[in-house]
């Protein structure tokens, strides 16, 4: 789907910050054998007083940008005042926020991030996702942070594996594309880490995660993206909806 075109003039994420245009948005996420919900990614919008909801894509400063860092600090300073708000309202929720390498690479930062970690025998831990091409060329620093904030009930995700690999986009055989992403699957359960499957946007989609042995997965098809409000609200008749049946050789 096409993005809308860019606002003019350009909103910058110090006055979004001032203003307090930016939210966090939330996905489900689903065991794919069961469908039952298992936390929600986080994604961040801004809701712009006269262009509506923009998307990230324009106003995201790049990593080098002074700005980005406090990006980074909204982002979980309202994924963990969302999470508070979701347990009030229908239980506690895992959820998952992404965030650059170079916020990991400050000391500082990964201490603060560790002291806001809520005290609450209901909170099963925040997963931060990190692009995987960021923790290729940084593997032995997301090691390193990797054990140090464990102790405080905080993974690591490895985000968007094989989705630039030009290797295996160039692929033209369907069926080696699914041996190699089958391989990846089982490389991380030797490893003891489940994974998701993303972007999943037709029937096609969750057979495919099915047949490979996804663990959970995400996408248009199991619900957008949405507000915290609505995403409590969607949680709450999530067991109302019509199951998806899963049936070989339609």
């Amino acid at each position: 789907m096409p993005l809308e075109p860019a606002p003019s003039p350009a909103v910058d994420v110090p006055e979004a910050l001032k203003a307090s245009w930016l939210e966090l948005w939330y996905q489900q996420k689903l065991h794919l054998r069961t469908l039952v919900p298992s936390g929600a990614e986080a994604l961040i919008r801004m809701r712009h007083p006269a262009w509506g909801v923009v998307p990230p894509a324009y106003f995201i400063p790049d990593e080098s940008d002074p700005h980005f860092h406090a990006l980074s600090e909204f982002v979980i300073a309202r994924a963990i005042e969302d999470w508070r708000y979701l347990l009030g309202q229908i239980g506690p929720v895992d959820l998952s926020i992404n965030l650059p390498i170079s916020f990991l690479a400050d000391d500082a930062a990964v201490r603060e991030l560790c002291y806001r970690i809520p005290d609450h025998a209901a909170f099963a831990g925040l997963l931060i996702e990190i692009d995987s091409a960021e923790v290729i060329d940084n593997l032995d620093l997301a090691i390193d942070v990797a054990r140090r904030v464990r102790l405080h009930n905080i993974g690591i995700s490895i985000d968007n594996v094989g989705a630039k690999w030009p290797s295996l986009l160039g692929l033209p055989d369907q069926r080696l594309k699914q041996t190699v992403c089958r391989r990846i699957v089982e490389l991380a359960h030797d490893s003891g880490a489940q994974v998701i499957a993303q972007g999943g946007e037709t029937r096609a989609d969750f057979l495919a995660a099915h047949e490979m042995d996804f663990d959970q997965v995400q996408g248009y098809l199991f619900g957008k993206p949405m507000g915290v409000k609505k995403f409590a609200r969607s949680r709450t008749h999530f067991s109302e909806k019509e199951p998806i049946v899963l049936t070989h050789g339609a």
